[in-house]
């Protein structure tokens, strides 16, 4: 059967909406955790009680993203089953164990640790509250690890092998899928993402305090904290980041190709487009404005390797194609005659090529009768939307260098005690909130948008995972979920602004009788402080 568009654009259209919209409170929460056990270790080591303070006022924020980055978290878990059964049954041997040890992470160990942070204040001793919240840290932190490693063997699939008998893939070496470079490069700019998010979210939240003279040096202590992370975190974001581009011209061909608009292979060292119009249809970019050796030094590391150019990747797909049908042919031969010594060394050579013959199962029901039109059409699916990858990642990456700048001139105020003095760094750090959010949702759009149209990046297109259900019932969910997504939406804002509003002072975490009250300076009202 000729699988359905409507559903496959609509069951796409679902998960990116659900996954997006968690990955606004991951990133937060992977940040503001680390933020959290560093103010704690100041006060730990110092003993200066405004330093618990803070960190119990971050911590309500913090408690508030986590709760809702649970709630959303956990409807991604059902889609696998609603919407993507096929892709479940391919492969859930490996895609399961990842996500099975992130749910007993994150809905048991962070759980519990997260309990005791709030709970353990009055109960157990400083050290250990110390203890438990960086252990919380780290637990945060190794709960992304397992879905990054779950997502980047979606991109690369190492360790695991196509079994024709029960027609799935299965593990052949769980250390392979473990250690994936894709996903340790993925995992440590992913976290990085989220420690600059963090970091701007404790410096945005304190300028506003700032520019209405309240929360004084509650505030130019958190600002403090969050520029001298954030500037690490964001410089660690960039050298990362070109870890991982790297690890994407080697493994993702066609995705760097996309990214950068080289529509055909240029000689060794390629350029740079720092700007330019991708045209897909005459497969060109107009008006461009390239940079001499730049993207040969970033995609190679070297000077004289080549990268290839998406027409080349496409002739490599269509050959690929053909090598594909060689494996589909075995494949149903040996669903037959298990013991069919030919079939299998076709299949044990051409296995590997199986993926791209199933392309042809979105225009044609048997593959092997697939006319050159459609191989060529099937061929030229593996090119993923251009423009759209190509601006996605120069925003993103013009928001690094802009995270740079911002927490290096921060860094810079704070170690000459002029966090206040000037009114326009403190608008330019408050209207600087969203941007982190706006960075990484576009890094999601590159990274899963770009390896369209796998789900399995060369071994099962994205059409063929989804269940068997009609359009009208995804589209029915998928309103549910849209209801569902916003009414909590409405709810986290709500919160968050509410005891951002109120501050330490109005929680009663900054009570006015418990500290002295420091001289006012440069007009502002004065502020207890320790």
């Amino acid at each position: 059967m000729i699988i359905d568009a409507d559903v496959v654009t609509l069951s796409r259209l679902q998960f990116a909406l659900t996954a997006m919209y968690h990955f606004l409170f991951v990133p937060l929460t992977l940040g503001l955790v680390w933020i959290l056990a560093i103010m704690e270790s100041v006060y730990v080591m110092t003993g200066r009680e405004v330093w618990k303070r803070m960190v119990q006022f971050w911590g309500v924020l913090f408690g508030i993203n986590f709760a809702m980055g649970v709630a959303t978290g956990v409807t991604m878990e059902f889609q696998f089953g609603m919407n993507w059964a096929y892709y479940s049954q391919y492969v859930g041997d490996i895609f399961g164990a990842p996500l099975a040890i992130e749910g007993m992470m994150a809905f048991f160990l962070e759980a519990t640790l997260i309990g005791v942070f709030f709970m353990g204040w009055e109960r157990i001793s400083r050290i250990r509250h110390l203890l438990v919240t960086w252990f919380l840290a780290l637990a945060t932190s190794l709960s992304a690890l397992w879905i990054l490693i779950a997502n980047a063997w979606m991109q690369n699939p190492v360790g695991a092998a196509f079994n024709p008998q029960t027609m799935r893939m299965e593990v052949t070496s769980f250390s392979a899928v473990l250690f994936n470079p894709v996903a340790q490069d993925k995992f440590v700019h992913t976290v990085s993402a989220g420690y600059v998010l963090g970091s701007m979210f404790v410096l945005s939240i304190s300028a506003w305090y700032l520019l209405r003279g309240r929360n004084v040096d509650f505030a130019k202590r958190s600002m403090t904290v969050a520029a001298s992370f954030g500037l690490a975190a964001a410089l660690s974001v960039v050298v990362l980041g070109d870890a991982s581009g790297y690890t994407v011209a080697k493994d993702q061909q066609m995705k760097m190709a996309a990214i950068e608009a080289i529509w055909h292979t240029e000689p060794a060292p390629a350029p740079f487009t720092l700007f330019g119009l991708p045209n897909m249809r005459q497969r060109r970019t107009d008006d461009a404005l390239k940079i001499p050796w730049l993207m040969g030094l970033l995609g190679t590391h070297s000077l004289d390797q080549t990268m290839p150019g998406i027409s080349e990747l496409v002739d490599d797909a269509k050959s690929r194609i053909g090598k594909g049908l060689l494996a589909y042919d075995a494949m149903l031969t040996l669903r037959q005659d298990q013991g069919n010594a030919q079939a299998q060394a076709v299949l044990a050579a051409n296995d590997k090529d199986l993926g791209y013959a199933l392309l042809l199962k979105r225009s044609v029901d048997d593959p092997r009768q697939a006319t050159p039109a459609q191989i060529q059409q099937a061929a030229d699916s593996t090119i993923p939307n251009v423009p759209v990858l190509f601006w996605s990642f120069r925003i993103m990456m013009v928001c690094g260098f802009y995270f740079i700048a911002l927490f290096a001139l921060s860094f810079w105020k704070a170690s000459r005690r002029q966090l206040d003095s000037q009114r326009w760094y403190l608008r330019l750090a408050l209207w600087s909130l969203p941007l982190p959010w706006v960075a990484i949702e576009l890094g999601w759009i590159v990274a899963e948008y770009g390896r369209q149209p796998w789900a399995i990046a060369g071994v099962l297109p994205t059409a063929l995972g989804v269940s068997s259900v009609s359009a009208g019932q995804v589209l029915t969910s998928l309103g549910g979920f849209v209801l569902f997504y916003t009414a909590l939406a409405i709810v986290d804002v709500v919160l968050m602004l509410k005891f951002t509003r109120k501050g330490p002072d109005g929680l009663g975490i900054w009570p006015n009788h418990a500290f002295p009250l420091s001289p006012a300076r440069n007009g502002e009202s004065g502020e207890q402080h320790v």
